[in-house]
């Protein structure tokens, strides 16, 4: 009987130190991409979802084709989703990123919308009684009383857009999706896991640096009290007494 080899490598391990160290900087550059590829897909989503929000917001009507739209494209299958738009920006990561950054529209729409909706009638009447002209009261008043709720969805599309980055490995632009891919042709245990596990350490470090933004963001959450805005002048409760 053969005694089997003392290199995990050769054993095909799904556990292997030596894959780690031999393999350091192909998971660095691949640790990288997949960073870079949630990133700007999900900034690319967050840029285009805030303006789209605020004009389902102001006109009421077109809330519900912003949502159906939005809703739509996310129930399309990746697969599908990179070959519509492969004729556009061929084999390239921008295909990827406007793929991401499309599917993260449904979250993002709906909980900026949402978040924007929650904000008191009360607290708004008040905001104007004090003088707050629209623009000063959006970006004074409403949107910080929005970001619980934004940042609820910006966390998901998050999450979601570092395991929907690992697709884009049929386009050669998937971040540790390239490695998981390859590892898969090739039955290469211990770098289908390692890659997998990075993918899930990378989520979760997304989703803890954006709850720690969300708290900076929401101090007054800490303390129990409403938001302050400019000039140290104490916002108003729902009740029309300042908090």
């Amino acid at each position: 009987m053969t005694a089997p080899p003392d290199d995990c490598l050769a054993r095909n391990d799904w556990i292997c130190g030596d894959y780690l160290s031999t393999r350091r900087q192909i998971l660095l550059d691949a640790v990288g991409q997949h960073v870079q590829l949630t990133v700007v897909s999900v900034g690319l989503g967050l840029v285009i979802a805030l303006p789209l929000a605020l004009l389902a917001r102001r006109r009421r009507w077109t809330v519900g084709p912003v949502l159906g739209i939005t809703t739509v494209i996310y129930t399309i299958p990746s697969l599908a989703m990179f070959s519509l738009l492969l004729p556009v920006y061929g084999l390239s990561a921008t295909l990827v990123v406007v793929g991401l950054a499309l599917y993260s529209l449904t979250l993002l729409v709906r909980n900026i919308l949402a978040g924007l909706d929650g904000v008191p009638a009360g607290t708004k009447e008040a905001a104007r009684g004090m003088g707050y002209g629209p623009m000063r009261q959006l970006l004074t008043v409403e949107l910080p009383l929005a970001v619980p709720a934004a940042m609820a969805g910006l966390r998901i599309a998050t999450v979601s857009a570092v395991a929907l980055t690992t697709v884009g490995a049929i386009v050669g632009y998937g971040g540790l999706g390239n490695l998981i891919y390859a590892g898969m042709n090739a039955y290469f245990k211990a770098q289908v896991l390692t890659a997998s596990v990075l993918c899930v350490l990378i989520a979760v470090v997304f989703d803890l640096l954006l709850l720690g933004v969300e708290r900076l963001l929401t101090p007054w959450r800490r303390a129990g009290r409403s938001p302050r805005p400019a000039r140290g002048r104490r916002l108003p409760t729902a009740s029309g007494r300042r908090a």
